[in-house]
């Protein structure tokens, strides 16, 4: 690759070794960063070519201001982000450069909205958080559903759903990123505003079946009313618990008592950071570790001011991890080769724009449903 430079950081994780891979695949031949030598060394023998290697730990933050370049596009894989992300996003700042990271905890988004978006905007850098399965899919459905909707839709409600066992595939960085997230306050999006929330839950028709779903914070709350200015409201769902999700969301509800308990948190990072250092792995290939096939299907749906659903649209995929790093593979290249269209805290169609967001979703699996 030519300047500007790829950096992907956490490249000896879970989710940074799939990133590695789809951006080999893509003829892209990144700076591989990561704080223990000795598995980069590992993970360079491993591959098919040789490349280049930087030394960076959040512990020490100038090991990363270090290796990020004016309009470098730096990937972050690192996690717990709500832990240990803010080093990646200050150094990309600093730098004037594109950040991406594959978080999906709603802290941590909440986080680069509203506290490093003006600095970043500053600086010309470009932040786009969340930009895997976490929620890329969210804001392209939502997206295409507005537009087909014009100017009517003031509402717009996504809905994230899984086919196969989710629960055996999830790596140790999600499981412990998911712990952190127990007691943290969700948001939504409503009257215009961000808003604290806990526990909403609804029914989406998916594929002809009812799907129970929960509320969670997430990127479409903050970028989708940034290009729809009518937007009043802004939902989010997951609906991976199945017959568990009012009963989740009745425990949601009570997370803020919980919280306030002295200790609570200690105890859940605790919790966290022993999952982290047990490993553990999930499956490869799109497959469960007992060989079921797992399968995504992301819904959006737009209202009129009347509740009234004008538009809608659902696409399909494969497995999460695997949309994860093809997604984020295609938006480092084409920032690095094409430039990005907005500077600050935003969304992926703000800054790579809706048909481009559409063929490179469609490069990494995830298709409109016809």
């Amino acid at each position: 690759m030519t300047s500007p430079r790829i950096v992907l950081f956490g490249a000896t994780g879970f989710t940074g070794r799939l990133t590695v891979d789809a951006l080999l695949a893509c003829g892209a031949h990144p700076v591989l960063a990561g704080r223990d030598p000795r598995r980069l060394e590992a993970l360079v023998s491993s591959l098919p070519v040789e490349l280049p290697t930087e030394v960076a730990d959040v512990n020490r933050p100038a090991t990363l201001r270090r290796i990020i370049e004016p309009g470098t596009v730096l990937i972050s894989t690192v996690g717990p982000f709500a832990r240990w992300g803010e080093p990646a996003v200050e150094a990309a700042i600093e730098a004037g450069g594109v950040y991406l990271d594959s978080t999906g905890e709603p802290t941590f988004i909440r986080r680069i909205f509203q506290r490093y978006g003006p600095a970043a905007a500053a600086s010309g850098a470009t932040l786009l958080t969340a930009f895997g399965y976490d929620y890329v899919p969210g804001n392209l459905a939502a997206s295409l559903a507005l537009r087909k909707a014009g100017a009517e839709a003031v509402r717009v409600d996504v809905g994230y759903f899984l086919r196969g066992n989710m629960a055996r595939r999830a790596s140790a960085g999600t499981r412990a990123s998911a712990l952190g997230m127990l007691l943290d306050p969700m948001y939504g999006f409503r009257d215009g505003r961000i808003l604290r929330e806990q526990g909403r839950t609804r029914v989406f028709t998916v594929d002809g079946r009812a799907r129970h779903a929960l509320s969670v914070g997430a990127s479409e709350h903050f970028a989708l009313p940034r290009l729809h200015s009518g937007l009043r409201e802004v939902n989010v769902y997951l609906g991976w618990l199945g017959g568990l999700t009012r009963a989740a969301g009745v425990l949601a509800k009570a997370t803020p008592f919980i919280a306030a308990i002295p200790g609570a948190k200690r105890v859940t990072e605790a919790v966290a950071d022993r999952v982290i250092k047990s490993g553990g792995q999930g499956g490869q290939g799109g497959q469960a570790p007992d060989g079921a096939e797992i399968t995504s299907q992301i819904v959006a749906e737009a209202y009129d001011r009347r509740g009234k659903k004008i538009a809608s649209v659902e696409l399909h995929g494969g497995d999460p991890y695997d949309f994860t790093a093809r997604v984020l593979a295609w938006a480092a290249i084409t920032a690095a080769t094409a430039g990005v269209s907005a500077c600050g805290a935003v969304g992926p169609v703000e800054a790579l724009g809706l048909d481009a967001l559409v063929r490179g979703c469609e490069q990494a699996g995830l298709r409109v449903a016809v």
